[in-house]
């Protein structure tokens, strides 16, 4: 699988035919309904399946077979709608500016309709009741304040609705067009007809029960003004998901400094970087791309990637992401990922695809959408006929029945779930928590054990220099020094780890005469005069050296604890010992201990010998160990635990955790990881610190909470409503209030989304 960037997609010829995934870009839409329906009709198609996201926009099909581009256009448009390719000018910059606009288009229709609603609504109400108030021509600056309103105002409901029923369907649009035409329809009548004013009662009874001679102008422009509130909240909501893109695409790196075989420097964009090519950063720079340091040391600012507010120290050998800021020292970095291939281009695809998805009750809602406008215009003809078989009165049956048209609202049903994930999306990217589709967040929610990997999970996954007991009447900066500088010459991972210590502790390292590696036991070399010996004990055994009392016990103490025990030795004499180890991540006891706050049962599952693992587990407090386990034996192990009933989410980052990520009902890979693993799972962690696990998990299950009571609402209200509507209580202007307002409630229940809190107080 191969990640693309979305403002890196290839454009699609729509002359040519595709296979694979194509992603489709649906205007038009207005309702959960009309998602429904494109994706009805396209997956009438032979060789396709495909997802239509009503709040996205978008279409997701999987091609089995070849398929011209041009033909699922036209099928598209065929339903009514729009549709065109994803292509680069489909990037998250693009769509907010897309998004942006339509919010600015909804603001100026919306402000007309305010500015004429209030004297329309009190010009309506008062004709009515009052006849003597009434002069020549009336009827005209009544119609002159609606008809903007009506027309201009109303016309995106009109065209929708007109769409639809060329093509034989309706949708939301239909009922809110069909209300404001019928509205508008029976106000003129009433008027020009001499039937407007034959009512008694007061305002309230007026504007609540419409009795006999009522005009409706008010309902007409109080719907209009209602639909276009809900429209202008659910946009402003869809522009803040796509600004959280955006702002993450604009992240990264417009030019970089390449470095030339003479040592020159060339500023080219970044575009032109290849794998493998060297480029300089500077201070208060942004790294180009993902690399890897090849000399230098700094501070680098990775907040914008991954929420950490603290900044990481890289030197040489360390790998760097693309899109953060160097904050001291200056860096020679070699390319290793560009393009579509870089971390930032994996997070901007994975939140994009995680917004297209359904859960079960999302699928009930699509299908109840489907159906519910013509339901509901079944139920009004069926009000309206009740009414004027038991009252006679056609002006109740009339109101009730156009109460019922405008209080349903589908919006609510279709907003209910993708509106939640997309907030969800975009605030976990802000955090580095990243899920690959809405399936990952629903199995989040139902997990109760995590297994971990030892190495570059729960530890830093490099080792290091833990603990240095030097001989009686030796220095420890002098042992830490010369022993160093040995090491630096070596190339095993245990004298890298030394030479590393050496350095970082003290600075500059003395040059070495007559450096031998000694193949799995050590090195040796003349520093400051003196012949140094580094190695394992056999080593120094061999060369006769006896180890003073004190380096004894502590060498007995670190191998308990599963460290890698060195020992130094000066002209034939022990002088020290170290302990190498893989340091545990800060943050491990405390996300261990979040974990078990959530009711979650923890497990260490490692390839490492048992010592060490034990002394990991007891160290950030995990009570179940299983070590010396093959990737093929962690599968096993995950497949005995979900045996006994288990949901398991397993946290890995190595290629060797591939298949145990796979069969995990949850795969949470660390990003920086090894690809085999990223792609294996089902949530990426951009985070170093593990307390983005439990910070996942309660993100899944905040996201399942809000969509749960937002799909309980929509069906609460509908079936209360709807019945109440169809009673008489309910106005037609009252009604349509009530439906901006369902919808308007979905979106704010799921933009508190964007409140989500880390664990850690410094990520909020």
């Amino acid at each position: 699988m191969r990640f693309v960037s979305l403002s890196e997609k290839p454009a699609a010829d729509v002359s040519h035919s595709a296979t694979g995934v194509l992603e489709l870009s649906i205007r038009g839409m207005s309702c959960a309904a009309c998602a429904a329906k494109v994706e009805r009709d396209l997956n009438r198609l032979p060789g396709v399946r495909a997802q239509v996201d009503y709040a996205a926009e978008r279409a997701r099909l999987v091609l089995s077979s070849e398929i011209p581009v041009q033909a699922l256009i036209e099928r598209v448009r065929a339903t009514g709608y729009e549709a065109e390719p994803v292509t680069a000018t489909a990037s998250p910059q693009g769509t907010a500016v897309e998004n942006d606009q339509r919010v600015q288009a909804l603001a100026r229709r919306l402000l007309v309709t305010l500015l004429l609603l209030m004297p329309l609504c009190e010009g309506s109400i008062e004709f009515s009741l009052v006849p003597w108030i009434r002069f020549r021509g009336w009827q005209w600056l009544l119609l002159a304040l609606a008809a903007p309103v009506v027309t201009w105002a109303a016309w995106p409901f009109h065209r929708a609705a007109l769409c639809a029923a060329r093509r034989g369907t309706c949708t939301m649009d239909t009922l809110a067009s069909l209300g404001v035409v019928v509205a508008t329809g029976w106000s003129l009548y009433a008027m020009f007809s001499g039937h407007a004013g034959e009512v008694e009662g007061t305002f309230l009874t007026l504007l609540l029960y419409r009795p006999t001679g009522a005009i409706y102008l008010d309902v007409a422009a109080g719907v209009t003004t209602s639909l276009l509130a809900g429209r202008l909240i659910e946009a402003r909501a869809r522009a803040r998901a796509s600004h959280a893109l955006q702002a993450l695409a604009a992240v990264g790196a417009k030019q970089a400094n390449l470095l030339q075989d003479d040592g020159s420097e060339l500023r080219v964009p970044v575009e032109q970087l290849q794998v493998g090519d060297r480029f300089v950063v500077r201070p208060g720079e942004k790294i180009a791309t993902d690399g890897r340091v090849l000399s230098g040391r700094s501070a680098v600012d990775r907040s914008a990637m991954t929420g950490e507010s603290l900044p990481a120290e890289v030197g040489e050998g360390d790998t760097v992401i693309g899109g953060t800021v160097v904050l001291s020292g200056r860096l020679v970095i070699t390319a290793t990922a560009v393009g579509g291939d870089t971390q930032l281009a994996r997070m901007i695809e994975l939140i994009a695809q995680a917004q297209v998805g359904r859960t079960a009750m999302q699928r009930l809602a699509d299908r109840v959408s489907a159906i519910f406008v013509p339901g509901v215009m079944l139920a009004a003809g069926l009000t309206f006929v009740g009414w004027l078989a038991l009252t006679g009165s056609v002006q109740a049956g009339f109101s009730a029945a156009l109460a019922v048209s405008i209080i349903a609202c589908p919006c609510a049903l279709g907003l209910a779930t993708p509106m939640a994930l997309r907030v969800a999306s975009g605030r976990g990217a802000q955090l580095g928590l990243i899920f690959k589709g809405l399936e990952a967040v629903e199995r989040s929610t139902r997990i109760d054990t995590v297994v971990l990997d030892k190495t570059g999970t729960v530890t830093q996954g490099q080792m290091e220099v833990v603990a240095l007991e030097p001989a009686l009447g030796v220095d420890r900066h002098v042992l830490l020094r010369r022993a160093g500088a040995v090491e630096q010459l070596s190339d095993h991972p245990i004298g890298k780890a030394i030479a590393m210590t050496a350095r970082r502790e003290l600075g500059f390292l003395p040059p070495v005469e007559g450096f031998v590696a000694v193949p799995g036991l050590g090195a040796c070399g003349r520093v400051d005069g003196h012949e140094i010996l580094i190695g394992r004990s056999r080593l120094l055994a061999a060369q006769g050296g006896k180890i003073p009392t004190n380096v004894l016990e502590r060498c007995a103490a670190w191998e308990s604890l599963g460290h890698t025990v060195v020992l130094a030795a000066q002209d034939g004499a022990v002088v020290g010992a170290m302990a190498i180890a893989d340091v545990v991540k800060p943050s491990a006891a405390l996300a261990i201990q979040r974990l078990r706050q959530l009711g979650l049962r923890c497990l260490l599952l490692t390839g490492d010998e048992e010592a060490a693992a034990r002394a990991v587990a007891a160290e950030v407090g995990v009570e179940d160990v299983i070590a010396g386990a093959l990737p093929e034996e962690k599968v096993d192990h995950i497949r005995g635990l979900q045996a006994q009933g288990r949901c398991v989410a397993m946290v890995g980052d190595g290629v060797n955790d591939g298949p145990a990520l796979a069969a995990a009902d949850l795969g949470a890979a660390i990003g920086a990881g090894a690809d085999v693993a990223v792609e294996s799972a089902d949530l990426i962690l951009l985070r170093d610190d593990l307390i983005a696990i439990p910070d996942a998990i309660r993100l899944g299950r905040q996201t399942k909470h809000t969509i749960m009571s937002n799909l309980i609402w929509a069906f609460a209200y509908n079936l209360a409503a709807i019945p109440l509507a169809a009673s008489g209580h309910l106005s037609p202007l009252v009604a349509g209030a009530a439906m901006a307002a369902s919808s308007a409630l979905v979106v704010w229940n799921s933009t508190r989304l964007w409140r989500f809190r880390t664990s850690l107080p410094d990520l909020g």
